[in-house]
């Protein structure tokens, strides 16, 4: 058969070759006679150390939500093993100015996406690597507001949080000083705040400049944006001196200086000071449990061997789609139901402009200026509020964009980008409210593991799209003010909200206030699974200070069991 491959006899299926030489033909039969009469052991191999040692904790994801609580335990004296599912990476050796060679730092493991606006993801919305999605995130850091958390209670729509923003300051406080925050004192939308920020804002960029000239004269107060990257040198307490953000505008594609607060840089060097263990590339697939319920052990692989590593408690902080799946996978927390339910995404409306300006979009901090004039609308006819900030952008994605909403191909695309140094953006990001109809649930396909891929449902409701309305109308009188042609929207959503959400109830939550499991006593969930609602600003530095207070609660709780 000529398509048939035949193996060459001797190379792949070798035949024994017969000794001709008598005299090696004694030798080898003498041998061969010593060796059945006396063998020889063999030197075995050391075993691989198998880390079955109990640890007071283990925490699953070193992002925004792993990184704080993992330095407080370690900190505290506790022993402590963070588990990353990414590898670590150098940031002055591996993060390139270049946002296609930067693609390893997304989660790029395929996630099933449905309903009529199904979410997209890798850099849209989720990282993997030490140190999690803030590998990658735009340092936006404003703080949510009061009633961001009552959505219920304001309108009736939407669940309230647990608990109030108040139990968030003094952690929004500790951030904004432990990370090096940059932005405005006072702060327009938040006069009264008992701190400010401990740097100067950073310089606004083309894009921010002209939407502050044109919101002005159409009476809207902007501010230059908080952000988690250093107007200047700053020395972080427990890990040194930061260098100064040079505005290179490659955030998404990973900071090469340190001066972006990503986990790596900041919280995660604290935690291993103090004695703190971080396994890299290390996937995990089951959560061991005992007869009583309680966590006993997590299994992960590792360079392709699987290995167990036994715990007092577990920490759950790998994200509002692998936090679920991994329950979800374990059949674990889910007597509430609510696991993989009420998933949020944050409306994230952009629209584009073209202006005379040499704009140079990926230049400077991507979102410089912010303005929360639209909080709550005045003439609004949803629930909740949006933010409006400057956007910087890529070319890739810019492209990509361009592409996916206006058709674009060939050479009219390739036209189209040499406009690309003279475009500016604007978008909003909104509140979400949950739904029934948005959720998480396990897919009978299968990723490289075995294990079921996640799929997400997700279709933007009324609320929604009346607040994309709002917003696309806003914004393009906004960049008509400033002067600008071909103006464009593009709708999308960006982040992963839900799907484990807190309350004060089991019966329609999957942990409490404090991020413990209501049916699974020594199992704490905190990341942006455990929101209730979506918040009306971007959620990494709610997600931290969430981090901060669900350790602070554990210690104080073993403190009283200890009495």
């Amino acid at each position: 058969m000529p398509d048939e491959e035949v193996l060459e006899e001797g190379v792949l299926n070798p035949v024994k070759p017969e000794i001709q030489d008598p005299l090696l033909k004694s030798i080898l039969a003498e041998n061969a006679g010593l060796l059945a009469e006396a063998p020889v052991e063999l030197e075995q191999p050391a075993p691989l150390p198998d880390p079955v040692d109990e640890v007071d904790c283990v925490v699953i994801g070193t992002g925004a939500g792993g990184a704080p609580l993992l330095a407080r335990l370690a900190m505290a004296g506790l022993k402590v093993v963070a588990l990353e599912a990414g590898p670590r990476r150098d940031p002055t050796r591996d993060y390139a100015t270049d946002e296609k060679a930067q693609h390893f730092l997304f989660w790029n493991d395929e996630r099933l996406s449905a309903g009529r606006n199904p979410v997209a993801f890798g850099n849209n919305n989720s990282g993997t690597g030490v140190g999690g999605s803030t590998l990658h995130y735009t340092a936006y850091t404003p703080r949510a507001h009061r009633g961001d958390l009552r959505l219920f209670t304001d309108f009736g729509k939407g669940v309230d949080w647990p608990f109030g923003v108040e139990e968030l300051e003094p952690y929004y406080e500790e951030l904004e000083h432990f990370l090096g925050i940059s932005g405005p004192t006072p702060y327009p939308w938040d006069a009264k705040r008992r701190t400010g920020y401990p740097l100067v804002p950073l310089p606004l960029n083309g894009a921010a400049l002209l939407m502050q000239k044109a919101c002005a004269d159409l009476g809207i107060r902007t501010s230059p944006a908080a952000n988690a990257a250093l107007s200047a040198r700053y020395y972080q307490e427990g890990i040194g001196w930061r260098e100064a953000c040079t505005n290179r505008g490659f955030c998404q594609a990973g900071c090469n200086r340190g001066a972006k607060a990503s986990m790596d840089v900041t919280f995660l060097p604290l935690a291993e000071a103090h004695g703190a263990e971080i396994r890299a590339e290390a996937y995990v697939t089951e959560i061991e449990r005992d007869a009583r319920g309680r966590v006993t052990a997590v299994v992960y692989t590792q360079h392709g061997e699987q290995k167990r590593q036994r715990c007092r408690h577990l920490f759950l902080c790998a994200g509002a789609v692998e936090t679920p799946r991994l329950l979800l996978l374990n059949e674990l927390a889910l007597t509430s139901g609510q696991v993989g339910k009420n998933f949020m995404a944050h409306p994230g409306m952009q629209v584009w402009g073209t202006f005379e300006e040499d704009i140079r979009p990926y230049k400077g901090i991507p979102g410089g200026l912010i303005s929360e004039d639209t909080h709550r609308p005045p003439d609004a006819d949803f629930a909740g509020g949006y933010l409006l900030q400057s956007i910087g952008v890529m070319p890739v994605t810019f492209a990509s964009q361009m592409a996916r909403k206006r058709k674009l191909w060939g050479q009219p695309l390739r036209d189209y980008m040499r406009s690309y140094n003279h475009t500016a953006g604007i978008n909003i990001l909104g509140d979400c409210l949950p739904h029934d109809n948005n959720f998480l649930e396990l897919a009978e396909e299968k990723d490289v593991r075995g294990l079921p891929k996640p799929r997400v449902h997700f279709t933007a409701q009324e609320n929604e799209q009346r607040m994309n309305a709002h917003a696309e109308k806003l914004m393009r009188q906004i960049w008509e003010a400033a002067g600008a042609r071909d103006i464009w929207a593009f709708e999308r959503y960006a982040h992963t909200i839900g799907t484990a959400r807190m309350g004060l109830s089991g019966d329609d939550a999957v942990v409490n206030a404090e991020g413990r499991a209501f049916d699974v006593p020594n199992l704490y969930i905190c990341d942006n699974s455990v929101f209730p609602s979506a918040l009306s600003v971007n959620p990494a530095l709610t997600i931290m200070a969430l981090s901060l207070r669900t350790a602070d609660k554990f210690l104080a709780a073993q403190q009283r069991l200890d009495r």
